[in-house]
């Protein structure tokens, strides 16, 4: 009788450890949140274009707070350079475009999460971002520059004593080259432009380090203030990012962008979005046609 009992204890184990390994290969087979499926690939957190197409919405990360390239205007409607764009893909896509307020650190979380589809938030391509993301073909240049104020124009980073602090935003190129190359300088970090632009206005920083574009647009429309580091660093070029593998999404970008430059929409949404602020000088320097740098 004890042994019997043993027995039917040794099978009632073993059908327990049987089914628990059932429920944990189904399990394996399923995602969560906004991804699906995809057993092809470790990351199941995108949509491909098909699905887009499906769902008939597709989210685009955009900056809500950096006039003129992405912001929310006083209707509460989003406008800008990277917007304008944005409603040109969900035109051509046959989709409603739900944009998605980014800020620069968060960029490659919201795409790896699933939160967002694609990323138009003034995106430099570096090789490290390019590891954990996918490119598109670039849709404009862009490097980096130093604004301050006209009480004390920086005109080289070597005029930074040690007292003096430079305002940069989290998780942009700005932040990344001076911690690499300039280590020495201390830096005041802020998650959103309307922050950093209150620390430079108040007196809290020598100086603020941002794309060219960025401080160049606010030294035109802040009297007072004068970028005297145009370009620091290399030139490199902005565009569209996707989540890692995912090559539907991406291939039709890139060929969205080439089509796209047969018919000088960059130069267009330029004109429509930019020329205000920048002025027509800065237009061929500035605009990347159909995914082709000089």
């Amino acid at each position: 009788m004890r042994n019997l009992k043993r027995v039917i204890g040794i099978l009632l184990a073993l059908s327990l450890v049987f089914a628990l390994a059932a429920c944990s290969s189904q399990s394996a087979g399923t995602t969560g949140g906004n991804g699906s499926a995809n057993e092809t690939s470790t990351n199941a957190a995108y949509r491909t274009l098909d699905e887009i197409k499906e769902d008939g919405t597709i989210n685009i990360g955009v900056f809500s707070d950096k006039n003129p390239f992405g912001y929310v205007d006083e209707n509460g409607e989003y406008q800008g350079y990277d917007v304008y764009f944005a409603n040109r893909i969900g035109e051509d896509l046959g989709v409603k475009v739900n944009f998605v307020s980014t800020e620069a650190a968060n960029r490659i979380e919201y795409l790896q999460t699933g939160k967002v589809d694609l990323i138009l938030a003034n995106f430099t391509v570096t090789p490290e971002r390019a590891e954990e993301v996918d490119f598109a073909l670039p849709y404009m240049n862009v490097a980096l520059g130093v604004v301050s104020p006209d009480s004390r124009i920086i005109t080289s980073l070597d005029e930074l004593t040690a007292d003096d602090q430079v305002i940069v935003i989290s998780g942009t190129t700005a932040e990344t080259y001076l911690t690499e190359n300039n280590p020495e300088i201390k830096l005041q970090k802020y998650d959103t432009y309307a922050n950093a632009k209150n620390a430079l206005e108040n007196g809290n920083a020598a100086a603020w380090a941002n794309d060219n574009t960025e401080v160049i647009a606010y030294a035109l429309q802040n009297p007072g203030y004068t970028v005297g580091i145009p370009t620091l660093g290399s030139n490199d070029t902005i565009a569209p990012a996707v989540t890692k593998g995912n090559d539907t999404l991406l291939d039709w970008l890139n060929d969205e962008i080439v089509a796209l430059g047969a018919e000088n929409f960059f130069h267009t949404d330029y004109e429509e979005t930019l020329v205000d602020t920048y002025g027509a000088e800065y237009e061929d320097s500035l605009v990347v046609e159909g995914g082709v740098t000089e």
